[in-house]
């Protein structure tokens, strides 16, 4: 298949059943919907899962898939609605501290570091992500797609499918909020 045809003809390709299109799109998007899944989950290897997950349910639908849309909007709304069923089967979310651990006995060990101030900035990181996954889920989810991947205000709002007003008010609120709670740490 020629490389240079168009994201559009991938997709029209696709809806008619085309797999090696559907293919080509995975290879176009699969960077950008693994650090999409793991901004989610925080776990590597679930991340990997959802994202192909994902693919696998996005081919399943593509007849539905709407021409002139925007493929990525299309499939983060599926990705998001497996996160969301696979962080309920999950009663509660774990963070996997291990590796973590790991690090910081191996810096501790090291001469060339000042392991409390390494051990410091591991702590107020977990504390960080710890106070952003205790937000509700729409402030954390906007935090996530803005400031950790960087998606635009008009990107955002459309995979959410809400006006660029809202995604605005409610990242400084979110904003906010965690400011406030990462007070009590910063100021300790």
């Amino acid at each position: 298949m020629n490389d240079n045809i168009s994201e559009q003809s991938l997709l029209e390709l696709s809806k008619k059943g085309d797999k090696e299109a559907f293919g080509m799109i995975v290879k176009l998007y699969m960077k950008r919907a693994y650090f999409s899944a793991l901004a989610l989950t925080h776990s590597e290897d679930d991340a990997l899962d959802l994202s192909q997950e994902a693919f696998v349910r996005a081919y399943r639908a593509i007849r539905s898939f709407k021409t002139g849309m925007k493929f990525f909007t299309w499939y983060y709304r599926i990705l998001k609605n497996l996160f969301l069923n696979w962080k309920r089967d999950r009663a509660k979310f774990v963070n996997d501290y291990n590796e973590k651990k790991e690090n910081l006995i191996e810096l501790i060990e090291d001469d060339t570091h000042q392991p409390e101030i390494e051990y410091a900035r591991i702590e107020l990181n977990n504390i960080l992500w710890n106070e952003i996954n205790s937000l509700d889920s729409q402030k954390r989810e906007i935090i996530i797609l803005k400031d950790f991947q960087d998606y635009s205000y008009q990107e955002i709002a459309d995979m959410l499918e809400i006006p660029v007003g809202t995604v605005m008010s409610r990242l400084y609120n979110a904003r906010k909020k965690l400011k406030d709670r990462m007070k009590v740490y910063i100021n300790e």
